[in-house]
């Protein structure tokens, strides 16, 4: 007996060994590096609150060092609970990258600032999403559909509107849904599959029915539902369909046929068999890589009707409205030049090193004696008119918080002798503009897949300043020179941030007649959200037709690139002859189609009729996600195919 009980003694001990010493390698796990960044944007995202203890805007260890409403699993955040604790701003744009995350609850807090859900938000594990009691505004995010282990929803109490389309067929396990408080219109989402109707007080009937499946009243009237309820349901329901109906009537007379025949496109989940027979040959043999992808998505582009929510940064016209408080902020996280040190990194700003020059100064080459290359904007009087040092010190702070995989990135500045100077990451491709306008015989022309590559890279960094950003930014300078691209021919837009972040500026920074501005721009000089976005679908036409978006040399009816190709966007003979020559044929018309169907959209002279850059993406990524379902179905088909077609891609 004696020994027995040292034995379990002994096993007890070394039990309670073993516990203890995995708790401390739990303790000790560093945080995985995918969910530090997430969270460092996410707090960057909602501000910086000073009430999150722990929470920091770089590095840190979120499991290590317990950071407020943070749980882990091992080195995975698999949880973030920060309810009721006045939050503000929004979330951030690379949460999907947690790929660990089980519950996401940011409920009773002012997020959203009227703006979206944000599409990319954890997919893989997440089960339980609680955003109830926000600000946020727009639709249901479709992105939702791909939560397949989504059990709990909840986003009532916000600012959303739309119709409910179907997001829910997809989500087997999801048992409760809150869409409460909000202006949504369509029918309440299906019960989840494999559930059982309701049962009745008599084994075997469900309420209100006979065995022999009637309907009728319940007897007793302790079950089912009258027949006058259900008479005034429907009453009610074709009441209020009718009122809906009539408003969409009344707003359909003011669409225009541009409009009518976008809307009559087939959907996503449509795909016809002999989709591929119109097809273009394509020159290249890859899909076009704009990783990371969003998981399949839906997204609706038609002009949203108007409907009565809280007022959003676009709604009282074109006003300017002050998107940053001047606040005497240091620069983070940039590296300080000095004069001496540009200059001869320029060779004193020599004009043989001089690569580009824009609104707001010239771009100068700068080689430094450790090899590497950057670019130097040197700016002009104009762009800051009062050409005070803590102005620039502020619009550095700014410019050096944005951050983006599209955006080119700040890297440091120079601020001596009188000089202002913003020191960048150097793209060698050069220009969008030099590569479709300026191309010589060593250029090879942008193959179709490169094209749509760009526009999706681009509108994911007007998106970035639009929808992520707190407050939204307007980049008042969109054109193709402003797009530049490395050597995988990946954009990345300049001049983010100058033109909403200089202080009283007093200037056009669009030229007049250039091509590029709004109408509503050239009438009143006024800047908006919307604005951007028919920028962006001038950028679009132009890898679209290979044209300048003004161009004298062509006969008058053609100078104006939109105004030409606006007519010929929906007839497939004529986009067939306006796109660029030197395509060379490469290309597939449905895609072309779409893309086109997208430039459309954004080019549409009245301002609310313009999508939001979020669908302006997703319309881009389905059109990248349709054209990889055809590739797969062609490799299903591979073995019948002939032998010279095996290598194709389509796009």
């Amino acid at each position: 007996m004696a020994g027995a009980a040292r034995t379990a003694w002994l096993l007890v001990v070394l039990c309670s060994c073993c516990s203890w010493t995995q708790r401390q390698i739990l303790v000790a796990a560093t945080t995985d590096a995918n969910d530090v960044t997430a969270l460092n944007t996410l707090f960057t995202s909602m501000n910086s609150p000073g009430q999150l203890q722990g929470w920091k805007v770089n590095g840190g260890d979120p499991c290590g060092e317990s950071w407020q409403g943070i749980t882990c699993s091992g080195s995975s955040v698999i949880a973030i609970k920060l309810p009721s604790l006045g939050l503000s701003g929004t979330l951030s744009y690379n949460m999907n990258n947690m790929e660990s995350l089980v519950e996401l609850d940011m409920s009773q807090n002012n997020l959203g600032n009227g703006q979206q859900i944000p599409y990319n938000l954890p997919n893989k594990k997440l089960e339980r999403l609680n955003l109830a009691g926000n600000q946020f505004t727009g639709t249901v995010p479709y992105s939702i559909s791909t939560m397949s282990k989504l059990k709990y929803l909840n986003i009532n109490h916000n600012q959303l509107s739309g119709d409910i389309t179907d997001i829910f067929s997809n989500l087997p396990s999801l048992t409760t849904v809150d869409l409460s408080f909000n202006s949504l219109t369509g029918p309440a989402p299906p019960p989840p599959p494999f559930t059982a109707p309701p049962h009745s007080r008599k084994r075997g009937k469900s309420p209100g029915q006979h065995s022999n499946g009637s309907d009728t009243s319940s007897s007793d009237g302790s079950s089912g539902i009258g027949a006058g309820a259900i008479a005034g349901i429907v009453v009610s329901i074709l009441v209020v369909g009718a009122i809906v109906a009539f408003f969409l009537i009344k707003r359909k007379q003011r669409k225009s046929a541009m409009l009518e025949h976008f809307e009559q496109r087939q959907p996503f989940n449509s795909f016809p068999s002999n989709e591929v027979k119109d097809m273009k040959p394509v020159e290249e043999a890859t899909t076009i890589e704009v990783e990371p992808l969003p998981a399949p998505t839906i997204v609706n582009v038609k002009p949203p009707l108007k409907i009565e929510r809280k007022q959003s940064f676009d709604d009282d016209g074109f006003a300017n409205k002050p998107v940053a408080k001047k606040v005497n902020a240091a620069p983070v996280n940039t590296k300080v030049y000095s004069v001496a040190d540009l200059q001869m990194a320029t060779d004193s700003f020599n004009m043989d090193n001089l690569v580009g020059e824009g609104t707001f100064g010239r771009v100068y080459r700068a080689q430094f004696n450790d090899g590497k290359v950057l670019a130097v904007k040197k700016l002009n009087n104009t762009a800051l008119p009062s050409q005070s040092s803590d102005d620039f010190s502020e619009l550095v702070s700014n410019i050096s918080k944005l951050h983006h995989p599209n955006l080119s990135e700040l890297v440091g500045y120079c601020m001596e002798h009188g000089q202002h100077l913003l020191v960048y990451d150097f793209h060698k491709n050069g220009s969008l503009h030099d590569m479709l306008h300026l191309s010589d015989e060593y250029n090879k022309p942008l193959s179709w897949n490169s094209r749509v590559k760009i526009a999706l890279g681009s509108a994911r960094a007007l998106e970035y300043l639009h929808e992520i950003c707190s407050p939204s930014l307007i980049h008042k300078n969109f054109k193709s020179s402003n797009i530049l691209l490395d050597m995988e021919l990946n954009p990345h837009i300049s001049d983010a941030g100058l033109a909403s972040f200089v202080p009283d500026a007093e200037f056009q920074v669009s030229d007049q007649g250039s091509g590029y501005s709004a109408p509503e721009v050239d009438m009143t000089g006024q800047y908006t959200l919307k604005s951007d976005v028919y920028s962006f679908g001038v950028v679009m036409l132009e890898l679209l037709t290979g044209r300048k978006p003004f161009d004298s040399s062509k006969p008058r009816s053609e100078q104006s690139l939109v105004r030409w190709a606006t007519p010929q966007l929906h007839d497939i003979d004529a986009l067939d002859r306006m796109v660029d020559p030197a395509l060379k044929g490469l290309y597939p018309a449905k895609s072309l189609s779409r893309f086109a169907d997208v430039v459309a959209l954004c080019v549409q002279p009245e301002p609310e009729f313009r999508p939001p850059m979020s669908e302006v993406v997703q319309a881009l990524v389905r059109l990248v996600q349709r054209a990889n379902m055809t590739r797969r179905m062609l490799d299903g088909e591979e073995a019948s195919r002939r032998p010279d077609d095996q290598d194709q891609e389509f796009l």
